[in-house]
């Protein structure tokens, strides 16, 4: 038998938890020394004690967790609870991630609201060009919305193009267009040189030419973006246009490495 530190040093948990568990009965010592009152467990406890642990970590209260043990739950049964919980944990902190990837870029834009200078805005007109593309949802136009939609359109339509044998014929194109709900339809395109077809698992729709679009080149990953789109709109603001249409992201270069991306930003623009 285990004295209680021993117990708690074999279980890796803390001599105090150990008596709290005992002062609640979820985990009562094997044998108490009347004479001393000093604890004792036996080491097959250690089983009940990493269920507790276990369910605890899981978000169980402490009562719960007696229920949870009262009713017996076997090895596989746990196994499967703490797979769901780490799931779970691993999605949270995805999540909080990308949120923190929301702040830094909101505070870089604060923080460049006093010194920010006059961007390198070219006025030109786009060229119409047809392309293959999926469609898809975002919550709304920050990067942290949009990115975790639009990566994985790009993958599916690139499978799918290989599959019915159409090649890319030229970069890739995003627009994003306003929905009534107040949510953004994304279009995640690349130029083709095919006919639609009803065979085909994709669209294939011709974008019209652009008379004149304010465009502004971005470099580095997508999770930036927003910096220079903030810096596009005061331009045209600034410059007495106003938007007239959805606006694109055109792919002018593309690595392996996000740092090394070049993206041209395009707003048509009237006025």
């Amino acid at each position: 038998m285990f004295t209680i530190g021993d117990f708690a040093r074999h279980g890796r948990v803390s001599v105090r938890m150990l008596r709290h568990y005992d002062a609640i009965g979820l985990l009562v010592p094997e044998y108490v020394d009347p004479a001393t009152g000093y604890r004792h467990y036996g080491a097959a406890q250690l089983a009940r004690l990493n269920r507790i642990v276990a369910l605890k970590d899981l978000g169980f209260t402490l009562s719960e967790v007696a229920t949870v043990l009262d009713d017996d739950v076997d090895v596989a049964e746990l196994r499967g609870m703490l797979r769901l919980r780490r799931t779970e944990l691993q999605q949270q902190i995805a999540a909080d991630r990308a949120r923190l990837t929301q702040v830094e870029t909101r505070l870089r834009i604060i923080e460049s609201e006093e010194t920010m200078s006059t961007p390198d805005v070219v006025v030109k007109s786009l060229p119409a060009v047809r392309v293959a593309e999926l469609t898809a949802t975002a919550d709304g136009y920050q990067s942290s919305s949009i990115g975790p939609v639009i990566s994985p359109l790009f993958g599916e339509l690139s499978a799918r193009l290989q599959h019915a044998g159409v090649p890319i014929a030229g970069t890739a194109i995003s627009e994003y267009e306003d929905t009534p709900e107040g949510a953004v339809l994304i279009h995640a395109g690349v130029v083709v040189n095919a006919e639609p077809s009803p065979q085909f698992d994709f669209a294939i729709r011709d974008l019209a030419t652009v008379d004149r679009a304010a465009t502004l080149v971005h470099r580095g990953a997508m999770d930036t973006v927003d910096v220079a789109w903030q810096a596009l709109g005061r331009w045209i603001d600034d410059n007495g246009y106003r938007t007239a249409g959805s606006a694109r992201e055109q792919t002018i270069e593309y690595t392996e490495d996000p740092a090394g991306w070049v993206t041209e930003l395009q707003w048509p623009i009237a006025g």
